[in-house]
């Protein structure tokens, strides 16, 4: 198994390659709106991936998909002797052509966006003379808070809250059940 780096770096010459000799070089006009934006070789540099993307002759004409793939298996073995020429590598490796699709995925996605930005825009102009149906705040609690002699507030109203805060009387000596089922309140008592 190769170095990973080395890989990387025969990638890159590849695709460096491919490209020159697709601009310049090939003269197929299938080719001519074909870009090659990046590759990958297998670990045992016997395999070379090419990822291509093919443009319209102008912003108004719908690349040619299938003619740029045609094209570009047409130019597969020139395209190989060139990159096994210019690589020196014992095995050059085969080409593979794979059409990259990320700008295809761009675009959907920012068609997408435009459209939840129009429906956010529906929302707020919907929203602006709008008012609630209820109260504006139906979740908030209204507590009454009773303040006593000495100035502290108590929102139960008495003195039970204050006393049950500092853990004295008037709190229950409910709790958790032990690991027999009893209560610190239970008092069994072992039978004879």
């Amino acid at each position: 198994m190769a170095d990973p780096a080395r890989a990387r770096r025969l990638a890159k010459r590849i695709s460096e390659i491919v490209a020159t000799a697709i601009e310049y070089e090939i003269k197929d006009p299938g080719l001519a709106g074909v870009t090659i934006v990046d590759s990958k070789v297998t670990g045992d540099l016997h395999d070379a991936t090419l990822y291509y993307t093919v443009m319209g002759a102008t912003l108004d004409h719908e690349p040619d998909h299938i003619g740029a793939a045609a094209a570009l298996e047409r130019a597969k073995g020139v395209l190989r002797s060139k990159v096994g020429a210019g690589t020196g590598v014992r095995f050059t490796p085969t080409l593979t052509f794979t059409r990259d699709t990320v700008s295809d995925s761009v675009q959907r996605m920012e068609e997408l966006l435009a459209r939840a930005r129009a429906a956010d825009a529906d929302v707020a102009r919907v929203r602006e003379g709008a008012t609630p149906a209820g109260e504006a705040d139906p979740y908030r609690e209204s507590i009454a808070v009773d303040v006593d002699e000495a100035g502290q507030s108590d929102p139960l109203g008495d003195d039970a809250g204050r006393v049950a805060a500092r853990g004295g009387a008037g709190q229950s000596d409910l709790g958790a059940p032990t690991a027999n089922g009893e209560g610190p309140g239970d008092s069994h008592q072992p039978e004879d």
